[in-house]
């Protein structure tokens, strides 16, 4: 009976522990989709509906607002330019950080351990507004203060994260295939593009993943940049602008709709890069 009544407890803990765990989940599911829920609720009413009403759902569904959002903010225009800034980067992001995780994981050199602490202090130390102006005078200088190239250029400055990312990653593949192809006639260069970097997809589509969100929600760098160049503007500027009407009246509903619209290219990436999270943790499991 002792035996039988210690299995009984032992099963009604661990079930006690999962339905705690299951209620933690959903709690925290919720938290999470309830911001979403109500962005795409609130951009589906109007907005006198969205500024008086407390109801989630609209009383009627305003389908027209994504298209008057489109067309108020020359939707086609800012998507293009925030593609084009965060693909850029993103392919520089990678390149530059995977060569130099490459680099400082199978060289030796002098001032190597300088450098990975100078990574390490630009991950955990943000500047944030303060680095602002000489970035904007550096590219004054190099004449690409009036393009896009002077905001990819500082987001591919900023790659520590993707860096350490990368160096994990580079740890994981067995030098003896550096030492295999350099036997083969393979230089450190074709070695690196031709052998490791094939192997370090997983990685890549990672670190390429918040690459791109990095450039995606970036703000106040473009904004600095395009305030002469309106046809410039990627979205999370150009959003700004449907804040108010023609008649200064507030546009909120707008603003949803149009964030809602730029949700969905982030969306499209992680579709994409899912795999690689799927092999990055089917990786970890089997090691």
């Amino acid at each position: 009976m002792n035996q039988l009544s210690i299995g009984a407890g032992r099963l009604s803990a661990k079930w006690a522990a999962r339905g705690l765990i299951g209620l933690f989940l959903l709690a925290l599911t919720i938290f999470t989709l309830f911001p979403l829920v109500m962005m795409i609720a609130g951009s589906l009413k109007t907005s006198a509906e969205l500024l008086n009403s407390t109801n989630l759902l609209p009383m009627k569904w305003e389908f027209q607002n994504y298209a008057e959002a489109w067309r108020q903010t020359n939707f086609a225009r800012f998507t293009w330019n925030s593609t084009f800034i965060s693909v850029v980067s993103t392919i520089g992001t990678l390149l530059v950080a995977a060569m130099a995780a490459y680099v400082t994981d199978r060289r030796d050199f002098p001032g190597k351990r300088l450098y990975i602490i100078v990574q390490s202090a630009t991950l955990f130390v943000s500047v944030g507004a303060v680095v602002l102006r000489p970035q904007y005078d550096l590219m004054v200088k190099l004449h690409l203060n009036t393009s896009l190239w002077g905001v990819i250029l500082i987001l591919i400055s900023a790659h520590a994260s993707t860096y350490f990312i990368l160096s994990g990653f580079f740890k994981a593949i067995p030098r003896e295939l550096d030492e295999a192809a350099m036997i083969d006639g393979s230089g450190f260069v074709r070695t690196f593009f031709s052998v490791i970097l094939p192997l370090l997809r997983p990685g890549l589509g990672v670190a390429g993943l918040f690459a791109f969100r990095h450039g995606w929600n970036e703000y106040i760098l473009p904004l600095v940049f395009t305030m002469t160049s309106p046809e410039l503007q990627p979205l999370t500027v150009g959003l700004a602008n449907l804040r108010y009407g023609s008649s200064a009246a507030m546009q909120t509903n707008l603003m949803l709709a149009g964030a809602c619209l730029s949700v969905l290219p982030m969306l499209v990436v992680y579709i994409i890069a899912n795999k690689s999270f799927m092999q990055m943790t089917a990786g970890s499991l089997k090691g």
